[in-house]
């Protein structure tokens, strides 16, 4: 049996990136059994991973006291292998037999190719993540199975994000879901799901408002962000701003594609063969940092991607899936 110490991220889209190392891990250790240490957001992502022992949600505490007591949570046993993505101090005050801890990621890396480098990777782990029977069930509940003929295929839809200024704005997403899911679109009458969290639905209010009654399916606030990601893996396409339920679309491997603006596609462009990337005209150096720019009070910074820019990359996507359908039969 190996005992692992496994500290994330609290982000839930750098905590899906980092779920490729686990993946690597629990295929080479023997008989792995995991903790893992996380932000009480990313805590869900995790309820499956084979040989669980226990996972740690970490909330913030002032002064740093949240460490303080991931130290006392810890300390107490003697661990195989402490695997730290988030580079913390508390991986050398915990006795271990081994660690492996992460740094200052590469500016020039995408994240999972950073992460991977922990591990001596040749080829960067794709993420993953785990579900039990009740995530599919439930899932299967929500969202029709893509390949049943007597059903429509489903479009998810995540327009939220967690700054203001990376969410392109609900007017635009309603607009590009009509035109993808009109007759002559790529995807003819397609179910609409829609994905946010609770406090996020004042952005998804009229992107659901703007969908027929027939072909809504209303997930905000519903879904949990592994729940999310099994429904995900039910869908057919997913196009949403750069945010932790993009990554989970790339996981669950849908074609995904995501909007970026003021954030960099080098560092967190949906991962893997189905990932695809549309931005805004004005580059990330002109969009963050210029006269007047504040984190927290800027609006939305993606107007200078056009509804028909997405809808053009949406369709690239989609066609190239199916030519790689069509080449694999």
């Amino acid at each position: 049996m190996t005992r692992l110490l496994f500290v994330t991220s609290n982000r839930i889209g750098d905590a899906v990136l980092s779920t490729g190392v686990l993946g690597q891990l629990l295929e080479s250790l023997p008989d792995p059994r995991v903790t893992v240490v996380c932000g009480p957001a990313a805590a869900s992502l995790f309820s499956a991973v084979p040989g669980l022992m226990r996972v740690i949600a970490m909330g913030k505490r002032a002064g740093g006291l949240h460490w303080l007591g991931l130290w006392g949570r810890t300390a107490w046993r003697l661990w195989d292998l402490v695997v730290d993505i988030r580079g913390s101090a508390i991986s050398y005050l915990v006795p271990t037999r081994g660690r492996i801890v992460g740094g200052r990621p590469d500016d020039a890396l995408h994240r999972v190719a950073a992460m991977g480098r922990l591990l001596g990777a040749d080829h960067p782990p794709m993420p993953r993540l785990w579900l039990n029977a009740l995530h599919r069930e439930m899932a299967a509940r929500l969202v029709p199975h893509p390949e049943a003929p007597e059903r429509t295929p489903v479009l998810a839809i995540g327009p939220a994000a967690n700054w203001r200024g990376k969410q392109w704005r609900a007017a635009f997403f309603a607009e590009l879901a009509r035109r993808l899911t009109e007759p002559d679109g790529i995807l003819p009458g397609a179910r609409i799901a829609v994905l946010a969290a609770g406090h996020e639905r004042p952005q998804a209010a009229p992107v659901l408002a703007s969908v027929p009654e027939d072909r809504r399916i209303d997930l905000v606030g519903i879904v949990n962000p592994l729940e999310a990601y099994a429904v995900l893996s039910r869908c057919a396409l997913f196009i949403g701003n750069d945010s932790g339920l993009m990554h989970l679309a790339a996981a669950a491997g849908i074609p995904t594609l995501g909007l970026f603006g003021p954030s960099r596609e080098r560092h967190y462009a949906p991962w893997g063969p189905k990932g695809m990337v549309v931005r805004t005209q004005k580059p990330y150096e002109e969009l963050v940092g210029g006269p007047g720019y504040d984190h927290r009070t800027t609006g939305t910074l993606m107007d200078s991607l056009t509804v028909s820019m997405a809808e053009r990359a949406a369709i690239e996507l989609w066609q190239r899936g199916r030519q790689a359908t069509s080449a694999a039969a």
